[in-house]
């Protein structure tokens, strides 16, 4: 039975990659839910699966899914959250949505608990929107400098792990690796293409042993979807609406944890022992920094944990209001669900203050 008092939570997605790793979050933080009610496509439905120490029964959602639940977790494609996430504000949900249906409509809050938290009590549709991977691989540290520094220039490349194309760009990657374990491919043009053949998966071009110069859709001038998503959601999340921002995205044969180069321009000078404690002491970024001792944090060591892990701080060599920095962050947990999870918490604790 729920606890008096407590919201019913919906999670929808739940057997994706995403929902499976909400699932564990949820299972592993505290505990604010009453019910929670699982949902995902028809073919899904009757499976059950844990939570909480419970086997739960996933459901098919239905125009009265949402009855009686207090906060709707989205971890579904764009498409299905633009269709369902406004049936169940339309039932009174709050909506905590993963995707990118709604996150640069200007009457939905796009909300990193670390940095704007107070953006989330202003949801006039009843929907709150959790960035893009990428920029939440970065966005806590920059936000801990920025508060301090003030951030003027933007200018990022990222490393992304194949999981942020869902299960099949794993099963891709590990088809791929299958295929060239053991070989000599990858030292003449065009072998590993051959080797490969024609089904790249979701991605443009062979991933193993390769890194693809790609991620998203494309959009105009020839910028993807993710690139543009990074610039946008910086922008928004940071209050900076005109802030410079340059951004390019490459695939890596990586399983789960995005990394990203960033060189961050600040208004003012930036102490480098003052960056390092601002770092160290931020909520949700660890710092890891030590290159003597061979000390910084790279996708193997980082996937699985929370947090933003920061190393090979420098100040720019040639601005002195500049910093050099590489962070990574896995794309499964906080770019994705634990900030979900995050911002649900959030609303949770209105309804109980």
């Amino acid at each position: 039975m729920a606890p008096t008092g407590r919201p019913t939570l919906a999670v929808v997605g739940a057997t994706g990659a995403v929902g499976s790793v909400m699932l564990r979050i949820l299972s592993q933080r505290a505990d604010v839910w009453g019910e929670i009610r699982l949902f995902a496509s028809p073919r899904s439905a009757g499976r059950k699966l844990a939570v909480r120490g419970e086997q739960v029964e996933v459901a098919a959602l239905t125009e009265d899914a949402f009855a009686g639940v207090g906060i709707a977790l989205f971890a579904v494609p764009e498409e299905v959250a633009a269709v369902w996430a406004p049936v169940a504000a339309a039932h009174g949900a709050v909506v905590v949505d993963g995707s990118g249906a709604f996150r640069q409509e200007p009457d939905v809050p796009l909300v990193v608990p670390e940095v704007n938290p107070h953006a989330v009590r202003t949801r006039p549709r009843g929907i709150v929107a959790s960035p893009d991977g990428t920029t939440l691989t970065m966005i806590v540290a920059l936000g801990a400098l920025h508060a301090e520094f003030g951030l003027r220039e933007l200018v990022v490349s990222s490393y992304q792990a194949v999981s942020g194309a869902g299960r099949a760009g794993v099963e891709t990657l590990r088809a791929q690796l299958s295929l060239v374990a053991g070989t000599e491919l990858g030292t003449t043009p065009g072998d590993l293409r051959r080797a490969v053949g024609d089904d790249t998966g979701p991605f443009p071009e062979p991933v193993a042993l390769n890194v693809v110069p790609w991620a998203g859709s494309l959009r105009e001038d020839g910028w993807s979807s993710t690139e543009m998503a990074v610039r946008d959601e910086s922008r928004k999340i940071l209050g900076l609406p005109r802030l410079p921002v340059a951004v390019t995205c490459v695939r890596v044969p990586v399983v789960t944890t995005h990394s990203l180069t960033v060189h961050a321009r600040f208004q003012r000078e930036v102490p480098l022992d003052g960056a390092r404690e601002i770092l160290a002491t931020a909520p949700g970024v660890v710092l890891c920094d030590d290159p003597a001792a061979g000390e910084f944090p790279t996708p193997a060591d980082v996937a699985g944990t929370d947090p933003a892990w920061v190393g090979r701080l420098r100040r720019a060599l040639d601005d002195p209001a500049a910093l050099e920095l590489f962070v990574c962050g896995d794309n499964l947990r906080k770019g994705a669900a634990l900030n979900c999870a995050q911002i649900a918490e959030l609303v949770a604790a209105e309804a109980s203050g």
